[in-house]
Formats: C-alpha cells, structure tokens, sequence
C-alpha cells in the first residue's frame, strides 16, 4: 500500500486514477481546486482543495507522499509549477499523465507536427512536450511521463493493450487510441512496480 497524491483527482484522466488507486488499496490525497464538491468521501481518501498554482499550498499538499501522480492540463501551468512543490516536500517520485502530440511517427517526426494535427489541441500538445523537456533535464525526481494514445476517450476498462516507448502506437486497423480506465492501469502498474524511471512511455491498444 502506498500513499499517492493525485494532482487533478477530479478530471477525466485523474478520476479514473483516484479510482484504480483505491481499486488496489492505496491511500490516496485527491488534490483539486474543488475537489470536496466533487468527490465523495472515502476511508482511503483525503481530499484537499488546492488551487496548483498556489506553490505553497500544493507543497503542503502532497507532503507525505510516497508517489504523486499529475493529471493536470500543461497550458495552464509552467513545468516548475508542479515540478518544484514536490521536489520541496520532499518527495522523490512523480509520474505525469502526458500528450500524445511529442510522440514520434513512423519517420520519426512528432505528431504535434503532422498536417492533419487538429488546431485546438496545439496550445496545450505544445506545453507538454516542454514538459517533457523539462523533465528530461531533471535531475533529482525520479520522474516518469505516460503518453495517451492519439485519441484519449472515456470508455470501459478492458485491462488489455499494449506499451510503447516514444512513438505513437496505432492498432492494426488504423486507430490510436486508449481509454481514460485503461491508462489507469498503466500508471498503476508503473507506481507499484517501476519500469521506467526517468523515460517517457506510451500506451494504446
């Protein structure tokens, strides 16, 4: 059992990570800037509102964690913005729910770059990838950053698909995808038994 600070608990992303997380018995502080109204009380969940940009609040937040797990939006918040607040509370891991737009395509140009990228989803695919620059100049988190697939759904949890490294997985009939459920379970798994220290992976069906 670990003690997870999930950073965006209520979104869609971040919902289903407070929900895997209890699913396999960890305490979890489910951090949001309205997270009391939109969370049902728990035995196994503290529940704080915090506003992220609120350095010293967010820091007091996930003080006591063994993991903090980040499903908040990029282009809102500078890197430093989540990246500092842990490091001073003193914890040492920090997995992010990342974009699919810095994977990598088939001739190893990002997707981000692609012709048919859809305009609305560039502010926010730009951010992440300095996210991920970011983090791959750290030095002491023992951070991880998960690429969804191109598409990133509500759906059901299958428990079923497949991880990649840094290029974008596409299913045999053409599609990238995954699920909010499923890309749960990845991160889980990746907090209970670490794979990937310090790198970027993916995954997708």
């Amino acid at each position: 059992m670990s003690n997870i600070a999930i950073i965006g608990a209520t979104g869609r992303a971040g919902s289903q990570l407070l929900k895997e997380a209890l699913r396999r018995g960890h305490r979890v502080t489910a951090i949001a800037r309205h997270a009391t109204s939109k969370i049902s009380p728990h035995k196994d969940v503290v529940i704080k509102d915090v506003d992220v940009n609120d350095a010293q609040a967010l820091q007091a937040a996930v003080a006591g964690s063994d993991v903090v797990l980040s499903a908040a939006h990029f282009s809102t918040l500078e890197p430093e913005a989540i990246i500092e607040p842990v490091k001073k509370a003193g914890v040492k891991r920090l997995l992010f729910v990342g974009g699919a737009g810095s994977l990598l395509l088939p001739d190893d140009t990002k997707v981000i770059e692609s012709e048919d990228f859809p305009e609305a989803y560039k502010l926010e695919a730009t951010a992440g990838g300095k996210y991920l620059d970011t983090l791959r100049k750290e030095k002491d988190l023992d951070w991880t950053f998960i690429s969804p697939s191109a598409e990133f759904v509500e759906g059901e949890r299958t428990g079923t698909f497949r991880l990649g490294k840094d290029h974008l997985l596409v299913s045999a009939e053409g599609k990238s995808w995954i699920t909010f459920a499923d890309f749960a379970i990845a991160m889980l798994d990746e907090v209970e038994a670490p794979k990937h220290s310090r790198q970027r992976f993916t995954v997708g069906y």
